[in-house]
C-alpha cells in the first residue's frame, strides 16, 4: 500500500519574551514591614492598657476599646498581605 506524503512542519518561531521590557518590582516598600508590626504592638498594646491600667480616656470608651484595639490589628493585617 502506499505511504502517503509527508507534510513538512513550519520552522519553530517562540513567542515574543518580556525581555526588551522593563522588569516588574515586585518588592514592597521599605515602611510596610514597619508599619505593619507598629500597628500590631500599637493595637496590642491598647486593649491591654485598657483591661489592666485604669486610664480615664480609656475607660469612658467601654467596650469600644475593643473595637479600636482590633482595628490597628486589622489594618496591620492588611499591609500584611502586600508585603512581598
Amino acid at each position: 500500500m502506499p505511504e502517503s506524503r509527508k507534510r513538512k512542519k513550519d520552522a519553530y518561531t517562540p513567542p515574543t519574551t518580556r525581555a526588551s521590557k522593563e522588569p516588574v518590582n515586585f518588592e514592597s516598600p521599605r515602611w510596610l514591614p514597619i508599619t505593619m508590626v507598629a500597628l500590631w504592638v500599637i493595637g496590642l498594646t491598647w486593649i491591654v492598657l485598657w483591661y489592666l491600667v485604669p486610664i480615664p480616656f480609656l475607660e469612658d470608651l467601654g467596650a469600644w476599646n475593643i473595637v479600636i484595639g482590633f482595628g490597628f490589628i486589622s489594618v496591620g493585617f492588611v499591609l500584611a498581605t502586600k508585603w512581598r
